[in-house]
């Protein structure tokens, strides 16, 4: 799934940013930053494992709030000097539309899901 590769693609990135620039000596930030974007990538994979269609949406919607907050974390990262401004708009892209996009599909979809697949 896309959305989730995407995701997955943000842990690294993450990570990278971890190993490379002065967020490592923030404990704190880091732990939040560690924190929503794997909760990006976890929801959608819980969601995804729920088998209906309403249950993911609720699931990738707590992914797009993780997003949100990533976002956040990278705005104070940048405020207080830790990454370049490449470093920072690269972790600002964090696709929300593509979530957003992926629910809006999933609300308006006659699919609800495998347990409720009628054999």
């Amino acid at each position: 799934m896309e959305v989730w590769q995407r995701a997955r693609e943000i842990c690294k990135f993450v990570e990278h940013l971890f190993q490379t620039t002065p967020i490592s000596e923030n404990f704190r930030l880091k732990n939040q930053m560690e924190g929503s974007s794997g909760s990006i990538m976890d929801n959608i994979a819980e969601g995804f494992d729920r088998d209906g269609s309403k249950e993911f949406h609720n699931f990738l919607s707590y992914s797009k709030g993780s997003a949100s907050e990533l976002k956040s974390q990278a705005y104070r990262a940048f405020d207080k000097g830790y990454l370049s401004t490449e470093q920072f708009e690269k972790l600002i892209e964090i696709e929300k539309n593509k979530l957003g996009a992926f629910m809006f599909y999933l609300r308006n979809s006659e699919f609800r899901g495998q347990k409720f697949k009628k054999d």
